[in-house]
């Protein structure tokens, strides 16, 4: 099951079930937030709940799609009200092309020996997999930001007056909401184009912290689904719309080196990550990006991420911020 939330100037917001060519909308409920919320409180099956609100009315999915239309589309998941209750994350170094890219950035010029990445890879490759029950290698971990700096499909990508790089990171991110309890489910799975200053990393690896807090987007679908065994897909950009550069991904369990569970166990084993009602977009890691191969992205630069089996292909636009880098004003109390 494929969802999507839409907006529209006089009928505010509203989600959607894909279905081929149309999109049939959900009554009842502006996010899927709402929906996820009302279904751990009934107790009831969140598919189960889409089928029984599906109303009549259906739109066409190629007209919002390509921007054709009354109907905007949202990022395929965010908190409806309140931004900063949705925390964006990820993990890094969980696929092998990811580390070889780093240690390839990373490298040291005069010793031929592996970095701390490549080691740090190499040590969920030993115990990414742990037995049932038990607990692996802790992965990398980064934080992204918050809900403010989700992007939809179409929507552009900026490079911040601060930026020195802007880049595509072709991803799957799961989604999850917290309970009453603060126990995490997992909704399901989306595309997602990452987005990353990957010069201010490569200028020394203690910046990638702040490489990552940038803007990113999700979509356009949401899918219901537990299977992260193996995915295929494709990551492109075009420049005034011709291909420059373009890759086959691949991610998924069957391609990681650490399984679902213990990536998620390390994510939410901090009380902090288990706030009753808050919503989470992690980010499961790339398999490749221009930028490991010598690309160099510009303004108006079209990036799409498309995974087999995820819906429509999520397609962004680079742009560059018109603002200077400045102080921030400080307040001072006394």
């Amino acid at each position: 099951m494929r969802l999507v939330q839409l907006t529209h100037k006089d009928q505010g917001r509203k989600i959607g079930q894909v279905n081929g060519s149309k999109i049939r909308l959900i009554s009842n409920f502006g996010s899927i937030y709402e929906l996820v919320i009302q279904a751990l409180e009934k107790g009831e099956n969140l598919q189960t709940l889409v089928k029984q609100g599906l109303s009549t009315e259906e739109l066409d999915y190629e007209a919002i799609y390509f921007g054709n239309s009354d109907w905007d589309m949202l990022p395929s998941f965010d908190h409806p009200s309140d931004p900063l209750k949705l925390m964006l994350s990820g993990t890094g170094l969980t696929h092998k092309t990811s580390a070889e890219n780093r240690q390839k950035m990373h490298e040291a010029l005069e010793e031929e020996e592996l970095t701390d990445s490549m080691k740090m890879y190499l040590w969920g490759v030993e115990n990414g997999f742990p037995p049932k029950g038990q607990i692996g290698i802790q992965p990398e971990w980064f934080y992204k930001g918050n809900g403010s700096l989700l992007r939809s499909h179409n929507a552009p990508l900026e490079i911040p007056p601060y930026g020195l790089d802007g880049g595509e990171e072709p991803e799957l991110a799961g989604v999850y909401v917290n309970d009453s309890t603060g126990k995490p489910w997992r909704v399901g799975f989306t595309t997602a184009n990452e987005f990353s200053d990957h010069i201010m990393e490569r200028k020394n690896y203690l910046y990638l912290a702040p490489s990552k807090i940038r803007n990113c987007a999700i979509g356009p679908e949401l899918v219901l689904t537990s299977d992260f065994q193996e995915f295929q897909g494709k990551v492109a950009i075009y420049r005034k719309g011709t291909i420059i550069w373009e890759k086959e991904i691949y991610s998924g369990e069957t391609h990681m080196a650490h399984s679902l569970e213990n990536l998620e166990y390390h994510h939410f084993k901090y009380a902090n990550h288990r706030l009753p009602g808050q919503a989470h977009v992690h980010f499961f890691g790339a398999d490749a990006f221009s930028f490991g191969e010598g690309i160099s992205l510009q303004e108006n630069d079209m990036m799409e991420v498309q995974w087999e089996g995820m819906g429509l292909p999520l397609r962004n636009p680079l742009t560059l911020s018109e603002k200077r880098e400045s102080l921030v004003s400080m307040g001072v109390f006394g």
